[in-house]
C-alpha cells in the first residue's frame, strides 16, 4: 500500500478545506521533478491548474546559446481538434514524466518555428555525436533540467554506440552536452525515435506534424515509416508534397507504399507525375492494385469515375446477416465503406455483375443474423452513373444524406463508390490543408 507523509496528508487535508477539488488538485501538482527525459514528455496531457486538459506535448523547443547547453524556450502542444501551438516555458508551473501543468491565458495561434530554434525530437533525436573517446555514437533520448537560475537546459545525451559483434544493439551511455560534439555528417538521422514518439497520432495529424519539419528531416522519416503507414499519411498530404516524397523513395518502396494506398488516392498521386515515372511505378506496384489504379486513370477527373474508389464491399442477395458483419469486423477499413454493403450478381470483384441494391449497416443490427441481405435492400438508393459529372454527385450525396453512393457504367455493373469525403475533397479549395493549419483560434482562458 502506497504510504503519504505527514506533510502530504496535512497538504491533502488542507485541500479539502478549501472546499473544492480544484484544491486538491493543485496540492497534488505543487511538486516538480527537476529532470526529466524528453521522450517520456511526448504525448503527455499538458492541464492547466484547474484540472482541465489542454492539450499532449509533441515536442520541446530550445535554442542554442554561445556558452552552456541550449535553453528550453517552451513546448510544442496538440490541441485536439485544432493544430500544434505553443507554450512557452514561463507558463509551465510543473512539469512530470506523466503531465504537465501550465497557467494563464494560452495563445493558440498556430506554431511556426524560427530558424534560432530546434525540436528535441524532431530535429535532435537520432544525430551523431562524437564523444571524449572519439567514438561517434547516436543520440536516442535527451533530458531537460532545471538549474538553480530556474532555466530549463539540457541536462544529458543518452547516446548509443554502434552496433558489435558483442552487442547486438550497441552499448548506451550518459554524457553532459559539452561532453559531446554533433557531427556534420552526410549519413541520414535516424528518426526511429521521433516515429515511436508520434506513433499514436492520426494520419492526418502526422502529416501535418510531417509538413512542420525541415524538408530533409521529412524524408528521414518518410523513409523508416512502415509502408501502410507512410500510405496513410501520404492520402493525407497536399498533392505537391505528396510528389516530393514518392519521388525521394526508391521505385520499388514507392510501388510498395502506392499499394497501401486507396486506389483512388493512388490513381490521383500518379496522374501528377511525370508519365515514364507513373509508368515504371505502375510496372512494379501489385498487378491487381495497379489494374485498379488504370482503371481509375481513364476516367475524367471531375466525373463520378474520377472521384470513386473501387475499395467496396460487395455481397451476392443470398449473404446473411451474419457474413456482411463478418466481412466489416474482419477487414480494417473506412467507415464511409464500412457503412455499406453492396449486392450485384457474380462476379463480385469491380467492375461485378449487374448492380442490384445497398444495405446498411445499421439496418443489419435490427435483424436476425440469418436474415438475408437480399430482404434488406434500401430501394430508396439508386446509383449514378460512372459519366456523371462530379457537381451532380456532390448534390445526389447531398439531396438524399448519404455517405457513399454506387457507380455503375452502361451496363449496370457496379464499378466503385464515392464516398462523402472525396466529395469534400472536390469542393474545397485545392489549398484547404494548409488554410486549415493557419486558422486563428481564440485563446484559452485558463479554467
Amino acid at each position: 500500500m502506497k504510504s503519504f507523509s505527514r506533510t502530504s496528508i496535512k497538504s491533502i487535508t488542507h485541500s479539502f478545506n478549501d472546499g473544492t477539488l480544484g484544491g486538491i488538485w493543485r496540492s497534488l501538482i505543487a511538486v516538480s521533478v527537476t529532470n526529466v527525459y524528453v521522450a517520456r514528455l511526448s504525448g503527455a496531457n499538458i492541464f492547466n491548474t484547474a484540472g482541465d486538459r489542454i492539450g499532449k506535448v509533441r515536442d520541446v523547443l530550445v535554442v542554442y546559446r554561445k556558452n552552456g547547453a541550449p535553453r528550453v524556450v517552451g513546448f510544442i502542444v496538440d490541441v485536439p481538434g485544432l493544430r500544434h501551438i505553443f507554450l512557452g516555458i514561463g507558463r509551465i508551473t510543473s512539469i512530470e514524466s506523466s503531465h504537465i501543468v501550465a497557467t494563464g491565458v494560452i495563445n493558440t495561434r498556430r506554431f511556426q518555428q524560427r530558424s534560432s530554434e530546434m525540436r528535441v525530437i524532431g530535429e535532435l533525436l537520432g544525430k551523431r555525436v562524437r564523444v571524449a573517446d572519439s567514438e561517434v555514437k547516436t543520440i536516442e533520448d535527451v533530458s531537460i533540467t532545471l538549474t538553480p537560475s530556474g532555466e530549463w537546459v539540457i541536462g544529458q545525451l543518452y547516446l548509443r554506440a554502434p552496433k558489435t559483434k558483442a552487442f547486438s544493439k550497441g552499448t548506451t551511455s550518459l554524457v553532459s552536452w559539452n561532453a559531446a560534439v554533433i557531427e556534420d555528417s552526410p549519413h541520414p538521422q535516424s528518426a526511429e525515435a521521433l516515429i515511436a514518439s508520434y506513433s499514436e497520432l492520426r494520419a492526418a495529424d502526422l502529416a501535418n506534424t510531417l509538413l512542420e519539419l525541415p524538408e530533409t528531416r521529412r524524408k528521414e522519416v518518410a523513409n523508416e515509416l512502415s509502408d501502410e503507414r507512410l500510405a496513410d499519411v501520404m492520402e493525407e498530404l497536399p498533392e505537391i508534397e505528396q510528389i516530393d516524397l514518392i519521388s525521394g523513395l526508391e521505385p520499388a518502396r514507392a510501388a510498395d507504399v502506392l499499394d497501401h494506398m486507396d486506389p483512388d488516392d493512388a490513381a490521383d498521386l500518379i496522374a501528377s507525375l511525370p508519365e515514364n515515372t507513373s509508368t515504371q511505378l505502375l510496372d512494379l506496384m501489385d498487378p491487381e492494385e495497379a489494374a485498379d489504379v488504370r482503371n481509375l486513370l481513364n476516367w475524367d477527373a471531375d466525373s463520378a469515375g474520377g472521384l470513386m474508389t473501387t475499395d467496396a464491399i460487395v455481397l451476392s442477395s443470398d449473404s446473411t446477416v451474419a457474413e456482411g458483419l463478418a466481412i466489416i469486423s474482419k477487414y480494417e477499413t473506412d467507415p464511409t465503406i464500412a457503412a455499406t454493403i453492396y449486392i450485384t450478381f457474380p462476379p463480385y470483384e469491380t467492375p461485378t455483375g449487374r448492380f442490384i441494391g445497398v444495405v446498411h449497416f445499421q439496418t443489419m443490427l435490427r435483424y436476425p443474423p440469418s436474415t438475408r441481405l437480399g430482404a434488406l435492400i434500401d430501394e430508396t438508393v439508386s446509383p449514378v452513373l460512372v459519366s456523371t459529372p462530379a457537381s451532380e454527385v456532390a448534390v445526389h450525396l447531398a439531396t438524399y444524406n448519404l455517405i457513399s453512393v454506387p457507380v455503375v457504367d452502361q451496363v449496370h455493373r457496379l464499378v466503385g463508390i464515392v464516398t462523402i469525403d472525396d466529395v469534400l475533397d472536390l469542393l474545397l479549395p485545392e489549398d484547404w490543408r494548409t488554410q486549415a493549419r493557419e486558422l486563428t483560434i481564440p485563446k484559452i482562458e485558463e479554467g
